[in-house]
């Protein structure tokens, strides 16, 4: 046997060994990210976000465009929004954890008015 025949063999094992241990790392990873605590769902900040960014155009929430399209099927949504002339809601009313911030709302066109963006989750 001569000496050339072994040759061709190490790198093979060689590039094993690396695909082996790229693959434990991201079975390791992705184990690791799953334990981490991220936002729950029922987070009403992270739901009021969402819904302020769909409604929103140039910083100016349009009433029409107000919905609520839950993040799950378990999650319930409730939205709100308040002027001193008028009330818009999105879902079914609810109890649960509720968040809420002042937004410029579109009223009627080139008519903005100040008012309140509440979000409740359940």
């Amino acid at each position: 046997m001569s000496r050339s025949s072994g040759r061709g063999q190490l790198p093979v094992a060689a590039l094993v060994a690396v695909a082996c241990v790229g693959l434990g790392l991201s079975l390791y990873a992705g184990v690791l990210e799953s334990q981490l605590p991220g936002p729950t769902p029922r987070d009403p900040t992270a739901t009021l976000d969402r819904i302020e960014d769909a409604a929103s155009s140039g910083g100016v929430l349009h009433p029409n465009r107000l919905s609520v399209a839950p993040a799950s099927a378990e999650l319930r949504v409730h939205a709100r929004l308040i002027t001193a002339e008028r009330e818009w809601t999105a879902g079914s009313p609810l109890e649960g954890t509720t968040a809420s911030r002042r937004v410029a709302v579109r009223v009627a066109p080139g008519r903005v008015r100040p008012g309140t963006l509440e979000v409740t989750v359940a």
